[in-house]
């Protein structure tokens, strides 16, 4: 089950490099704003609630855990069982791709599809809050929330200041040592505090290589962040015993930073939380 989990994660990220980086809307539009929709995608459904519109929500995707008042079901959006969500009687389904036939299955019933792939930008994800604002008629509370969210990273990076200038850092997807390079969302994350990312070494295209454990030794990161403290178990302890890895300075100084799975691998409202999380840890690296 971990190794699934760990696959479909990067398998969403991954998506970013084949998709547009702005949403699209397919199927049969409607001028009136949805009351019954159906989010197939863990950051449209924080975005949804985010703005409001979670009332008009009737179910979500197996993994959008978050928040907590979710509508959760066993939908999948990886594998859209088509007779299911049409059986909720949706007006709007949103997705991050197209699987499984999705579009032309709900265009079938005349229901309307929003696609928005993974953000590859900052300004991907203001576009994608925008869009869902604006079709569900809470567009003046998503200009809000982009407003706050970029407020909140403008203050977490003047904090940093240049703290994380020379640092480096290894992001961990699984602990198959899947990484993500500076190309992606989630490295561009680490870039707003200057951070150097050691995958960029192994970049094969894709913007999520998978690194041998010869590189991230010999690289000797100053932190190590852990994306997969839910899926695949890991922490701080699990690091240090891995063989080679107590000499890496993020072992030995207290760098290895546990994150949250979904926090880090979603691109919606709790970016904020991933880069404070981030920001905390720079700042103190870099007084220690």
């Amino acid at each position: 089950m971990r190794r699934l989990f760990a696959a479909t994660v990067v398998a969403a990220m991954l998506a970013a490099a084949c998709s547009s980086s702005g949403g699209d809307s397919a199927g049969s539009a409607s001028a009136d704003q949805p009351e019954r929709i159906v989010s197939l995608s863990p950051t449209a459904t924080e975005i949804l609630f985010a703005i409001g519109a979670g009332d008009q929500v009737v179910a979500v995707d197996d993994q959008s855990n978050f928040p907590p008042e979710a509508p959760t079901t066993d939908l999948s959006g990886f594998e859209p069982n088509l007779e299911a969500i049409t059986e909720l009687d949706p007006d709007l389904v949103v997705a991050s791709d197209d699987l499984g036939g999705l579009v032309d299955g709900m265009e079938a019933v005349d229901v309307s599809v929003i696609l928005q792939p993974a953000a590859v930008t900052l300004d991907d994800t203001y576009e994608q809050i925008a869009e869902l604002g604006e079709v569900t008629g809470n567009a003046e509370e998503a200009a809000e929330l982009s407003a706050s969210m970029q407020a909140e990273i403008d203050e977490i990076t003047e904090q940093v200041g240049d703290a994380g200038a020379g640092l480096s850092y290894y992001h961990e997807l699984d602990d198959l040592f899947f990484s993500a390079t500076s190309g992606t969302f989630i490295g561009q994350i680490y870039g707003l505090l200057g951070l150097e990312n050691i995958a960029d070494a192994a970049d094969d295209g894709s913007g999520f290589p998978q690194l041998s454990q010869e590189l991230i030794i010999e690289s000797d990161p100053d932190l190590i962040f852990l994306a997969d403290t839910v899926c695949c178990g890991q922490d701080a302890a699990t690091v240090a015993a891995r063989p080679g890895w107590e000499s890496i300075a993020a072992v030995t100084d207290g760098g290895v930073v546990e994150l949250n799975d979904d926090v880090a691998s979603r691109w919606g409202p709790r970016v904020v939380d991933f880069l404070q999380v981030v920001a905390d840890a720079v700042t103190a690296r870099a007084a220690s």
